[in-house]
Formats: structure tokens, C-alpha cells, sequence
């Protein structure tokens, strides 16, 4: 059986995962890198070092006989497939699967992070593969744009970014308010738990800041802080932090779906693992009214993770392509 190994190590995640050749997960080991309390995130230096010092922990946690089985292999060399992409973190993986190859001779695949976080996003939405286009969401703390994704020339995908946040990342501002409530960093799962408590029609509201081609977060942000100062329950903070992330997506979708005519949407990315903001674009985005059809990742496919790695070397060695 031909298996495929893929390395991601992104901002904040070290990961390892092997699949076969039907894009099944034969293992997906996974380590967060650790940010102390009331930090709101790492130096590069630092999130590097870690990830160094992961990677050897983890491939000691593959099952016996895998490496043996690997047809090919495939990294995250880069954050998005333009020219110019960079972030110290991913010479980590790259240089451990450099390695790898050139000592077993396994043919390597240099993709992007965010190819990853898409084929990843793919896997239980299959007919996303035979569509020749479809718009796509990336929201996490490293990236917060909108996507046209094509059948690609070169590889699997080309990208074509249609709108991006102007200052913060979605992720970023989740974090930064988690912080400030004394959360532990990454804060998304301890503040989603916070606003599950809460009636979620009892929030204060905070605007969404959308332009023609670009949103914004630090506005957000602002009003966030603020109302923590005043005094407004964590938790009714959180589900309000929550809410503006669904609203700003709703009105980016709305005008990528327009420009483009299409109505097939995939959301990847840690962000789209709340399942609050979920549901609030489904019962928006699909209601009959609107006609979009949202596609997820899974939840655990939808933060940062090897396994959309892996899955493209799978495509990749069977078409004979490569990026």
C-alpha cells in the first residue's frame, strides 16, 4: 500500500500526518506550541526553536512500518503560494523534509500552508474536486481572506486572494480579547465555551467594518476592550467577538458570491471551527433567500494541520503533477 507523508509546522502548530492513497488518515500527530499566560503569541524566533525541537517527538510517533510504505512526501514551505511568502517557522518542516528526501530518495512536493488548510477543507466535501471553481474562506490568527480558487495549471489549486483583512486576522482579535479576559493563548475554544453559556440573543453588538475589497478588525478590537472595561460579562463579550467575525464574513461572502456568480463556499482555517459563527452563516448565507452552499472542514481539520499536506502529496504522486 502506497502511504504519503505531509509536514506542516505553521505559526503555531508542529504536524505530522500520513494518508493513503484514498485520502484516509492513517495517522495525524499534532503538537501546539506553548505560549506562556497573557501572552497574546510568539517571536518567530521562538515558535521556530519550538518547532525544531517537536518534529523529532513526533516522527516518533508514527506506527511501525509507515515510513517504509511512503511514496511520497509534501510540506508546507510557505504561507500562500505567491511569489514573496515567507515565515521563518516553515524552514523547520521544510528543512527536516529536505532531509528526508534526499536521504531515502522519496519525491518531495513544496506547497503553501493555505493549499494545505484547503485540501484539508476538501476531505468530506469531495465534489468540491470536480467543480473548475469555488470561493473559499480562510480565517485563522495568521490569515483572514477571501478567496477564487480554480482548478490549478500549475498544481492542484490557484488562489486568487478577492478581499483581506486590512489590519488584524480574525484569529488575532479572538485571541487578543481572550487575553485580556485571562484566557489561555490560543483563546478561541475557552471563549467559545464562555458565550455557549450564555442566552445568545443577549449580547452587545459590535460593527463590522467592511469596505469594497477589504474588512477590518482593530475596530473591533477597540469596542471589545472596551466593553470588558465596562464591565460586560466575559462571556457576552466573547459571544459579541463571535457574532462581528459572522457578520464581516457574511457581507464578504455576499459580495465575493455577486462578483463571481458562484454559489459554492468552503471555510477553512482555525476561526471556522467555532461552531457559532457555523451556524449563524449557514442559517444566513443558506437560507433560501441567499442560496449559498456552505461547505466546512471538520473541526479538527479546520486548525492547523498536516493532513490536507499529506492529502495533496496523495494527488500530486497519482497525477504526476507538481507545484
Amino acid at each position: 500500500m502506497k502511504l504519503y507523508l505531509g509536514i506542516d509546522t505553521s505559526a503555531y502548530t508542529t504536524s505530522l500526518a500520513v494518508v493513503d492513497g484514498d485520502y484516509n488518515i492513517i495517522c495525524d500527530h499534532r503538537r501546539v506550541l506553548e505560549v506562556k499566560q497573557g501572552e497574546k503569541g510568539l517571536q518567530q524566533s521562538e515558535a521556530l526553536f519550538q518547532h525544531l525541537k517537536n518534529l523529532p517527538f513526533l516522527f516518533v510517533q508514527l506506527p511501525a512500518g509507515v515510513t517504509e510504505q511512503v511514496a511520497a512526501m509534501a510540506v508546507s514551505a510557505f504561507p500562500r503560494n505567491v511569489e514573496g511568502s515567507y515565515m521563518p517557522v516553515f524552514t523547520a518542516g521544510l528543512s527536516q523534509a529536505q532531509a528526508l528526501s534526499s536521504y531515502t530518495g522519496t519525491p518531495l512536493f513544496l506547497l503553501s500552508h493555505q493549499e494545505g488548510h484547503i485540501m484539508a477543507g476538501i476531505k468530506g466535501n469531495e465534489e468540491l474536486m470536480a467543480k473548475n471553481e469555488f470561493i473559499a474562506c480562510h480565517f485563522s490568527g495568521g490569515t483572514s481572506e477571501i478567496l477564487l480558487v480554480r482548478r490549478g495549471q500549475k498544481g492542484v489549486f490557484d488562489i486568487e486572494i478577492t478581499m483581506t483583512g486590512s489590519d488584524l486576522h480574525a484569529g488575532q482579535l479572538v485571541d487578543r480579547v481572550g487575553v485580556a479576559m485571562g484566557l489561555p493563548f490560543p483563546a478561541g475554544k475557552h471563549m467559545e465555551e464562555l458565550a455557549l453559556k450564555l442566552n445568545q440573543d443577549k449580547h452587545p453588538a459590535i460593527p463590522s467594518a467592511v469596505k469594497e475589497n477589504s474588512f477590518s478588525f482593530s475596530g473591533p478590537e477597540t469596542c471589545a476592550l472596551k466593553l470588558l472595561q465596562e464591565g460586560e460579562p466575559a462571556g457576552a463579550v466573547a459571544s459579541s467577538v463571535f457574532r462581528v467575525i459572522a457578520n464581516t464574513l457574511e457581507k464578504c461572502l455576499l459580495k465575493a458570491a455577486e462578483k463571481s456568480g458562484l454559489r459554492e463556499v468552503l471555510l477553512v482555517g482555525g476561526v471556522m471551527a467555532n461552531t457559532l459563527i457555523r451556524q449563524r452563516l449557514l442559517d444566513r448565507l443558506e437560507h433560501p433567500s441567499v442560496g449559498l452552499k456552505l461547505y466546512f472542514a471538520e473541526p479538527h481539520l479546520s486548525t492547523d494541520n498536516a493532513v490536507g499536506i499529506a492529502m495533496l502529496a496523495a494527488y500530486l504522486d497519482a497525477s504526476g503533477g507538481g507545484s
